[in-house]
């Protein structure tokens, strides 16, 4: 595609639509969010490549991916949107600070166990960050493009990306004060008496070896695939639970689950925090991660919690 004439400024919300379709790597989910037709990003797309004279997009699959030419010029319209939305907000409004918006994708059990909780204090030191909060499931990452901060349990090994490990933690078994009082005398060898969840992800054999114990897998009791939804069953005493001691923090500290006994393995599963380098919102992105830092800091040990 040849085009020795200078490109005409294109309508804004061609450009829009160009943004979001490389950002979402789909027409669709395009279309989806700026409330537009699958066949109506098609047609700025085609409109935008005829104006430039180069590809902008190649079909992968079913994922729509962009060129080069195609990825750096999204990736400047992106600044340029999120330039004039300041500028706009300013204008609308000199004394209200300029929000800045970040997409942000993190694992369902972090966020309900423990990010939610702690957003106050984001709000609190940096008013201007407007998160939206994407929970996601699955140990796979998402496609990190499609959001401007990830938390996820594996990297993403891609060029032009900065990962880094948010917690390291250990795993210890957690119940519910008020299913305790219901074995008297109880000790960590009295453990198997007691109902035991499961977690899809983790088995209980490496904690019953640590703590001495045989280590035969429980063969009944609800089988969990979200850490925090088995936190919560434990809270509500259905049975004892093995837990990341971070996650258990807030509980521990507020006596809704003791530690039992003080047997610790490692974690085989981390958080990395996941962003695009030179992401026009990357100064915001940096204060969020230095905030998640400090979170993280101010956090005591799990066997501090019970002294």
């Amino acid at each position: 595609m040849v085009n020795s004439r200078p490109p005409h400024l294109p309508p804004l919300q061609a450009l829009r639509a160009l943004e979001a379709a490389a950002r979402h790597r789909s027409f669709s989910r395009a279309a989806e969010e700026l409330a537009l037709t699958h066949s109506a990003i098609s047609h700025h797309i085609r409109a935008l490549e005829n104006n430039l004279g180069t590809k902008l997009f190649r079909r992968t699959g079913l994922t729509m991916t962009p060129t080069s030419a195609g990825a750096r010029l999204a990736e400047q319209v992106r600044g340029a949107l999120d330039q004039l939305e300041v500028a706009l907000r300013e204008a609308s409004d000199v004394a209200a600070p300029p929000v800045v918006r970040l997409q942000v994708s993190v694992m369902a059990d972090l966020a309900n166990a423990w990010l939610i909780r702690r957003l106050p204090s984001l709000h609190a030191q940096a008013p201007e960050l407007d998160l939206h909060l994407r929970l996601h499931a699955e140990i796979s990452p998402p496609d990190p493009y499609s959001v401007d901060v990830g938390i996820w349990h594996q990297r993403v090994d891609l060029p032009g990306f900065e990962c880094h490990n948010l917690i390291e933690d250990h795993v210890i078994a957690v119940a519910s004060p008020a299913l305790l009082a219901r074995y008297p005398g109880f000790t960590v060898a009295d453990l198997p008496r007691l109902p035991m969840l499961r977690f899809a992800l983790r088995p209980w054999r490496d904690w019953l070896l640590m703590a001495g114990l045989p280590p035969e897998e429980p063969e009944r009791g609800p089988i969990f695939q979200d850490a925090g939804l088995m936190l919560q069953s434990a809270v509500a005493g259905l049975g004892v639970a093995t837990a990341r001691a971070q996650l258990a923090h807030d509980y521990l500290a507020s006596g809704q689950l003791v530690q039992i006994g003080t047997t610790r393995i490692p974690s085989s599963l981390h958080y990395w925090v996941t962003w695009r380098e030179g992401n026009p919102r990357e100064k915001a992105i940096h204060r969020f991660h230095a905030w998640l830092k400090e979170q993280i800091a101010g956090i005591a040990p799990a066997e501090e919690l019970q002294q």
